[in-house]
């Protein structure tokens, strides 16, 4: 099977350049039991890890029977910030990754801008990606529709089908795919590998893997 080479990489950034899925699901926990909604461990990775606002929201009222308040999220923010400040590091093998990659590389997450360049700021990796940010709020559906990967290769301009995309959640391969680029689905982290496997997805655990299969994409 031949493939057109890769001549974009584009990142997801919360499980694939930094460690933050495990504090996140951590502190969601905690948070959302505190709101009246319970959730086992398993129960966060599996529908919060990557998932769209309006997804893990549906899912908190649901389970604590009554909508979420206005701004609920307000009075827990520094929970996460404490959390992030004193945990937050860079996802096993990243900078050699970024060091070895010999294409053009960005970010496209569904975080906000606020929150992707605090990330990156805490972990010294925002020197690598500035300018080359893309968040959901940027286009009109985040993951796992398409709009946000279109925007950033469209943004640095590469056709769709000469992009791949490196995702630790089923959101964000479905998304990758739904773009016409190939997923590289990072399983080193919580999700599982089967819930990230599917056509044009190449499924890894090892972060410092990647340029090689990148090179093997693009013969």
């Amino acid at each position: 099977m031949t493939h057109d080479r890769v001549e974009l990489v584009i990142f997801d950034c919360d499980g694939v350049l930094v460690d933050s899925e495990r504090i996140y699901c951590r502190v969601d926990r905690e948070v959302f039991a505190r709101l009246g909604a319970e959730f086992s461990e398993a129960e966060v990775v599996e529908h919060f890890v990557g998932s769209p606002t309006e997804i893990w929201t549906a899912l908190v009222e649901e389970r604590r029977g009554e909508p979420l308040p206005v701004d609920w999220h307000e009075p827990f923010r520094p929970l996460y910030e404490e959390a992030l400040d004193a945990e937050l590091t860079v996802v096993e093998g990243v900078t050699a990754v970024l060091d070895a990659l010999e294409v053009p590389y960005c970010l496209a997450s569904n975080g906000s801008h606020g929150s992707i360049r605090r990330n990156l700021t805490r972990t010294g990796l925002l020197d690598r990606f500035e300018g080359r940010i893309f968040s959901a709020r940027d286009v009109a559906r985040g993951k796992p529709a398409p709009d946000l990967f279109l925007h950033a290769a469209a943004t640095m301009g590469v056709p769709p089908e000469r992009c791949a995309v490196v995702e630790d959640s089923p959101y964000g391969v479905r998304a990758a795919r739904a773009a016409g680029m190939r997923a590289f689905g990072y399983c080193g982290g919580l999700t599982r590998a089967d819930r990230l496997m599917g056509e044009r997805t190449v499924v890894f655990d090892d972060m410092r893997e990647l340029p090689a299969l990148l090179t093997g994409a693009r013969r």
